[in-house]
């Protein structure tokens, strides 16, 4: 057993067989020093650093460069910048020192402002101070700035260094110039695996996914073997594209998936509707036992439990959560996921209960209680918590305002319009589309048209909100009339689009107009046709009264219709009284729905309104059979004589 002992400047190492007794040397101090900076052990940095003052090293002005070191590694800046302050001249190495506290602590601003002194006091930049400067930039989005470094990088000989090269593709990724980034990554004279999978993380966040998939063929003609960063960024671009069989294929193949492998999937499928693959990757995950899921991956999972409205499955994971995660760690990553699934659910309770364990000064916690209020059709809450908020001092966000418009009157919808010109949400597209959605809802069409036309930015909900708008409102000449528009503009129609645009010839009954838009979808759009369309479909026919050619359409289609179709004839059966088509809509829906009493009803009324009574009593003891019938109701008034 060896210990450290030191007496009036003299240190020993001792064992059971012999003693040494030396003086140690700067050099000696130096290599302690370096040892307490890569293990961020302060405490002892501290005690070194009481040796160099006993042992009369305290104005040697390497050991105090190396001290400054070991400080800024070990994140206590003040000590650093106390004995920095103190050198004369710091180097370079003091300077690269301070800038890497700054860096990596998210001091942005700091570390650009400590690089400009730096180089104002003539101090050279080098390989080491280039990285740390440039992740300031790209994590501020400067790319102003960091173009100004890429031009010291040049003068200071620095840009053919790997490291240096690999932190300006990133720089430039981040900041959203990817053809800088490529220019980089050409003109690289070595590149290393992390050269690749940050050009390929670059095109995934910029959405240029099918360039990052054509840059891993490339990089296996290069001699440069993937690993498992690089097949995650390509399973996160393939999920990106919506193609996650593409993305599951790749996952099947990489030998030790990690938890960010699992979660890219599960995300994946989410992200495309699919949240019973979703839930069925995850069960994988955890029947694997080979990781451990993070607050990341249970958020995510917790979303697709909203989502499907799979309450037992987001209770077991909540509890995973609470055993597995410390309480504050757990709810401030997945309390505001936990909120949402218990109002998807219908358990008020249960999410009142998560949100008071929530962090109260975060934003984020405030936006999940006001939207499971607006979930829960509590609008009033919704509003008072809002309200709450605003007095506690908390800065709304624009997810705040979009997650508050929906529970809004066309009155206060009014007032958070003003407030949202007030406060420069210009930019804000999402809360934009919001309020084009409250005014459609609040019956005031042209409310919502002005919103829409007077909007800097319009993404693909922006027209789809208000091609809905005018479907809701039966005006369809104007829903066709704003599709065109739209592709006109060069926007690409999505699934979501055609829908609302077949909804909106539905209900102003433009017949000719729909089933031909309808069968544009795969012919020139190519678009995978949904239920939804061919619900739409059915019911333009249903409505019009063409009972007989909506049958003859769902009997032709292509995946088996849903309770959705079936409902649409079964309206319009009794709007136009057809028994035959009325009484074959119902017999599917009571195989589809046999616990919904209003299917019966419908078609006993419709048997009442022909004078059909026998069939109309058959109908009602198939509800008393089935436990349907519900109770007569009585009355406290008491009838006068």
């Amino acid at each position: 057993m060896r210990r450290w002992v030191s007496c009036r400047g003299i240190s020993s190492f001792s064992n059971t067989q012999t003693t040494i007794t030396y003086t140690l040397l700067p050099s000696q101090l130096n290599h302690l020093l370096q040892c307490c900076s890569e293990t961020k052990a302060l405490k002892q940095g501290k005690q070194v650093h009481q040796q160099i003052i006993t042992l009369g090293f305290g104005s040697n002005y390497f050991i105090i460069t190396k001290l400054v070191q070991m400080y800024a590694d070990c994140n206590d800046l003040v000590f650093a910048h106390d004995l920095f302050d103190k050198l004369p001249q710091p180097n370079v190495f003091a300077w690269t020192a301070i800038l890497g506290y700054y860096s990596r602590n998210g001091m942005y601003k700091e570390c650009l402002e400590t690089y400009s002194d730096m180089k104002v006091h003539g101090v050279r930049p080098d390989r080491y101070v280039f990285p740390k400067v440039l992740k300031a930039c790209s994590q501020s989005s400067s790319l102003k700035k960091g173009i100004c470094i890429h031009t010291d990088i040049v003068r200071f000989g620095a840009e053919m260094n790997p490291q240096v090269c690999n932190s300006l593709i990133d720089m430039y990724s981040k900041c959203g110039d990817v053809g800088s980034a490529r220019r980089v990554f050409d003109e690289m004279g070595e590149r290393d695996l992390l050269s690749w999978n940050t050009l390929i993380s670059g095109y995934v966040s910029n959405g240029f996914v099918d360039l990052a998939i054509k840059l891993i063929q490339s990089m296996r003609l290069d001699g440069v073997e993937p690993d498992l960063v690089s097949w995650n960024t390509v399973m996160d671009a393939y999920c990106r594209m919506g193609l996650c069989e593409e993305a599951s294929r790749i996952f099947e193949c990489i030998d030790k998936p990690n938890i960010i492998s699992w979660t890219t999937l599960i995300s994946g499928y989410s992200r495309i509707g699919k949240h019973d693959i979703a839930l069925g990757i995850f069960r994988n995950m955890m029947m694997s036992r080979d990781v451990v899921p993070d607050s990341d991956a249970l958020s995510n999972i917790l979303v697709c439990c909203r989502l499907v409205g799979a309450y037992l499955n987001g209770r077991e994971i909540h509890g995973y959560g609470i055993k597995t995660q410390t309480l504050p760690e757990f709810y401030n990553s997945a309390g505001a996921a936990l909120v949402t699934m218990y109002a998807r659910c219908r358990r008020a309770q249960c999410a009142a209960t998560v949100f008071e364990l929530m962090d109260k000064s975060d934003v984020v916690t405030w936006n999940a209680m006001i939207l499971a209020f607006v979930h829960l059709g509590m609008g009033d809450l919704a509003l008072t918590r809002f309200s709450q908020m605003q007095t506690r001092g908390i800065k709304n966000d624009e997810v705040t305002i979009s997650a508050l418009l929906p529970a809004c009157d066309l009155k206060f919808g009014k007032q958070i319009h003003a407030y949202i010109r007030r406060n420069d949400f210009d930019s804000a597209i999402t809360i934009w589309n919001a309020l084009i959605n409250m005014y459609s809802k609040s019956g005031c069409v042209e409310g919502a048209y002005n919103v829409f036309m007077n909007m800097r930015m319009k993404d693909i909900i922006s027209w789809n909100t208000m091609i809905g708008g005018y479907g809701m409102h039966g005006n369809g000449v104007a829903a066709l009339q704003l599709l065109r528009d739209m592709c006109h503009a060069g926007i690409q129609p999505n699934s979501v689009t055609f829908t609302s645009a077949l909804s909106a010839c539905s209900h102003s009954g433009l017949v000719d107009e729909g089933l031909q838009l309808f069968c544009s979808l795969s012919q020139e759009y190519g678009i995978t046709l949904t239920m939804e369309q061919f619900a739409c479909v059915v019911d333009l026919l249903a409505r019009a009264g063409q009972l007989e050619d909506a049958v003859q359409f769902i009997n032709r289609m292509p995946i088996k219709p849903d309770k959705s179709i079936w409902g649409a004839v079964l309206a319009a059966c009794q709007a136009h009284q057809n028994i035959n088509i009325g009484k074959l809509a119902a017999e599917h829906l009571f195989c589809l729905e046999p616990e919904n009493p209003g299917n019966y009803v419908t078609l006993s009324n419709i048997y009442a309104k022909a004078g059909r009574w026998s069939d109309e009593v058959a109908v009602r003891k198939l509800m008393e059979s089935r436990g349907l019938i519900k109770p007569s109701g009585y009355s406290w008034v008491d009838k006068e004589n």
